[in-house]
C-alpha cells in the first residue's frame, strides 16, 4: 500500500468538499468571507496589517474560480483575502523566543517542528517572523515539493523567527490546520511548481502562490469537520505505516533466520547419497585437514567444518593486459541488505589495476569497513567486461573451488559472520574495519556440493516470497 498516495487522495477529497458531508445549517462561507473582510479592515485601520497591493483583477494569471468544483456553500477567494503575508513581531529584545532554521521543519504531511531558544534581539533582524498559529511554507525547491511546512506551536512566549526561505501566513478567522492541509495537497504543490523562478538549485515558487492564487473557502464549521476527519484518517495511516515498518523488520529477521538455518544444515534435508564434502575437499587438495568442530554446532556427518582460509583464496590478484576492458566498482555500486546486486563503470584494466582491490566473475566481495559490513554490502561478482574488475579497497575478496559463490555469500551475509566481525573492529571512529586475519580464522561449514545447490534454491525461493510480501506493503 502506498500510504503517501493515500494521504494525497484524502487531501484531494478534502479541498473539493468530498471528504465530509455538507450541513445545510452551517453558516455560508459568504458570510464568513464578509466577516474576514471586516476583521481585515479593522486591523488595517489600527495599523496592525497593511492593505494588499494586488487584487484578482490585477493578476489574470489565475482564473476567477479554483480549477475544480466545490460545494455551493463554499466561496472562492485569494490567499491574501484570508491571510496576512509575512507579518512582523514587535516585542522587547530580551523576550525569550524560538529560532527555527529550515532543517528544523519536518517534511511530509503534518506540522511538526523543533526550535532553539533565543532572545528576540538576536533573531529579529534578517529572519522571517512568526507566532504560534501561523503557517510556515518553504518557498524554495525541493523543500516546497517535499512539503516542508508547519503550523508554529509551543514557541517561547508564542513568538519566533527563522529562515527567510519560509513564507509565513497568518490566518484571519479561518482554521489554519485546514489550510495547511490544502497547502500540502497535490493541487497546491502543482500550482506552486508551475512557474519556478531562479537558477537550478535555488529555484523559488512564484510569490503569487502565497497572495493572489484563488483557493476555496468552506464554512468554518465544515473546515473544522474536515480537519477532524483528516486527523482520523491520518492516524489510521500512521498505524498502517507502523505496522508496515514492523512487518519489514519481521521480514529482515526472517531472512536472517533463513541464512542461519542454511549455514547450520537445518534448512533443507540431508541426502545420505550425497558425496561427503570432505571427499571434494581432499580431491582438490589431498593435504586438506578439517578443523576442530568444537566451536560450531553439530552438523551432518556429510558436512566438513574448516576455516575460511582453508576453502577460499582471499584477495587474489588479477593479471591482464592494460588495454583490456574491465569493470570498476566503488562501494556505492554494491547494494546492501540481503540483495545480491552490483553495477560497474567501464574502465581499461591499466587505469584501475593499481591502488584498488582486484576481483573476477564468480568472486564474493564483502565490505570490511563499518557500517557497510553490518549493512551487508556484499555480492557475487558477475557480468564484468572480460570477467575482470577492480574497486574500493574497503572490500575483501573470496574465491573458492570448493564452495558455490552463492552459498558463500549467504555465509558472509549471515548474522553469525557479522557478529564475529563487529566485536573485533579496529581503527578510529568512522573508519573502523575488521582485520582480514580475523576472517581467515573463522569457522566455515562446507556442505556437500549437491546440498549447497539445494540450500541456494531454497533460500532464493523463500527470499522471493518475502520480497513479494515486501513489495505489496
Amino acid at each position: 500500500m502506498d500510504t503517501k498516495k493515500l494521504r494525497q487522495k484524502i487531501l484531494d477529497l478534502a479541498i473539493r468538499g468530498k471528504l465530509v458531508p455538507q450541513d445545510p445549517n452551517d453558516e455560508p462561507a459568504s458570510v464568513l468571507l464578509e466577516r474576514i473582510r471586516a476583521e481585515k479592515e479593522r486591523l488595517i485601520k489600527e495599523g496592525k496589517i497593511k492593505r494588499s497591493k494586488k487584487s484578482a483583477s490585477d493578476t489574470p494569471h489565475y482564473e476567477n474560480e479554483v480549477p475544480f468544483e466545490v460545494p455551493d456553500s463554499w466561496e472562492c477567494c485569494q490567499v491574501s483575502d484570508i491571510f496576512e503575508l509575512n507579518p512582523k513581531n514587535d516585542v522587547p529584545d530580551d523576550t525569550q523566543s524560538g529560532f527555527i532554521p529550515m532543517a528544523y521543519v519536518d517534511d511530509g504531511f503534518g506540522y511538526s517542528h523543533s526550535f532553539e531558544t533565543r532572545v528576540w534581539g538576536e533573531i529579529r533582524k534578517g529572519y522571517s517572523h512568526f507566532q504560534n498559529g501561523d503557517i510556515g511554507i518553504a518557498k524554495i525547491s525541493p523543500c516546497f515539493e517535499n512539503r516542508k511546512s508547519t503550523i508554529f506551536h509551543d514557541l517561547p512566549n508564542g513568538i519566533g523567527a527563522g529562515t527567510t526561505e519560509l513564507t509565513v501566513l497568518r490566518g484571519l478567522c479561518v482554521n489554519t490546520k485546514f489550510y495547511l492541509y490544502l497547502f500540502q495537497s497535490e493541487w497546491y504543490i502543482f500550482e506552486g511548481t508551475k512557474e519556478f523562478k531562479g537558477v537550478v538549485g535555488q529555484q523559488r515558487v512564484n510569490k503569487e502562490i502565497f497572495t493572489t492564487l484563488l483557493i476555496p473557502l468552506p464554512p468554518i464549521e465544515e473546515q473544522n469537520r474536515i480537519v477532524t476527519e483528516i486527523k482520523k484518517w491520518f492516524a489510521l495511516i500512521n498505524t498502517l505505516e507502523t505496522a508496515k515498518e514492523d512487518l519489514q523488520t519481521s521480514i529482515t529477521q526472517a531472512k536472517s533466520k533463513i541464512l542461519d538455518l542454511a549455514i547450520h544444515g537445518k534448512l533443507v534435508p540431508q541426502d545420505p547419497n550425497d558425496e561427503p564434502s570432505i571427499e571434494l575437499l581432499k580431491r582438490i587438495n589431498p593435504k586438506f585437514t578439517p578443523c576442530d568442530n568444537a566451536h560450531y554446532e553439530n552438523v551432518s556427518s556429510n558436512w566438513t567444518v574448516c576455516k575460511v582460509k582453508d576453502v577460499f583464496r582471499i584477495n587474489p590478484k588479477t593479471k591482464a593486459n592494460d588495454n583490456m576492458d574491465a569493470g570498476f566498482i566503488p562501494m556505492s555500486n554494491i547494494q546492501d541488505s540481503f540483495k545480491n546486486s552490483i553495477s560497474f563503470e567501464p574502465r581499461t584494466w591499466g587505469s584501475i589495476k593499481k591502488g584498488y582491490t582486484h576481483f573476477e566473475d564468480g568472486d564474493i566481495v564483502v565490505a570490511k569497513i563499518s557500517p557497510c559490513l553490518e549493512n551487508r554490502k556484499s555480492a557475487v561478482i558477475d557480468g564484468l567486461p572480460n570477467g575482470i574488475g577492480a574497486g574500493t579497497t574497503e572490500l575483501n575478496v573470496f574465491r573458492s573451488e570448493y564452495v558455490h559463490p552463492l552459498y558463500g555469500l549467504f555465509f558472509f551475509k549471515s548474522d553469525y559472520f557479522i557478529s564475529q566481525c563487529v566485536g573485533t573492529f579496529n581503527g578510529v571512529v568512522g573508519q573502523q574495519r575488521v582485520s582480514t586475519k580475523i576472517i581467515e580464522d573463522m569457522v566455515f561449514p562446507v556442505p556437500p556440493r549437491p546440498e549447497q545447490e539445494r540450500i541456494i534454491n531454497k533460500v532464493n525461493e523463500l527470499f522471493q516470497i518475502l520480497d513479494d510480501i515486501s513489495a505489496n506493503l
